[in-house]
């Protein structure tokens, strides 16, 4: 084990579970079955509202984000050190209002073939309800060092590059790379 070099005793994790929440994380929420829910932008406008709901009314420290089409990276502070909620509570309630946003839109072509991927995934997790959109993992990273939340935030920024939709990060509309380019971003961003 690794121990935390300003706190003694106390253990560094690496990845899944969020256990020093007073220091920021990279966070990906990934869409059950890698369905490309975001390449719709009614559903990335809304994770993005509420990105920016909980940075200004929840005490998250939002230092960068990229939604791509069925995931989302994140790089994240809680302020009073309650990441763990923060993630619980985000993903309980946007997985409950996405699901509902796709049953009632009447323009979603795939909505029949979405409720039968999402409720096969329920069936194996007795926390979920009848569907789940989310998977449970939050593949968390402990970021306690500078170079480990730059290396992070230009994964992120990098991700629609190497997928090939962008050539430069700030070209791609869903990401603070905008931000940190000196470009209006969708959404506000605590620079790091």
């Amino acid at each position: 084990a690794r121990f935390h070099p300003d706190k003694p005793g106390q253990v560094l994790t690496f990845e899944k579970q969020i256990e020093i929440t007073e220091l920021p994380y990279f966070l990906t929420f990934q869409v059950v079955g890698w369905v490309a829910m975001f390449s719709r932008k009614v559903y990335r406008d809304f994770i993005l509202e509420n990105l920016a709901y909980c940075r200004k009314e929840k005490g998250l420290f939002l230092f960068g984000y990229v939604i791509m089409t069925n995931h989302l990276h994140l790089v994240v502070q809680q302020k009073d050190a309650k990441l763990s909620g923060w993630v619980r509570d985000f993903k309980k309630f946007t997985s409950k209002k996405l699901l509902k946003m796709i049953i009632e839109n009447p323009q979603e072509s795939r909505k029949e073939w979405l409720k039968i991927i999402f409720a096969y995934h329920a069936k194996f997790n007795k926390r979920t309800g009848e569907m789940q959109f989310w998977t449970h993992e939050n593949h968390a990273i402990e970021l306690y060092r500078t170079e480990m939340i730059e290396s992070r935030m230009n994964y992120i920024h990098e991700n629609p590059v190497r997928a090939g939709i962008v050539e430069k990060p700030e070209d791609y509309m869903c990401s603070s790379a905008r931000n940190y380019a000196g470009l209006e971003g969708l959404i506000t961003v605590d620079h790091w």
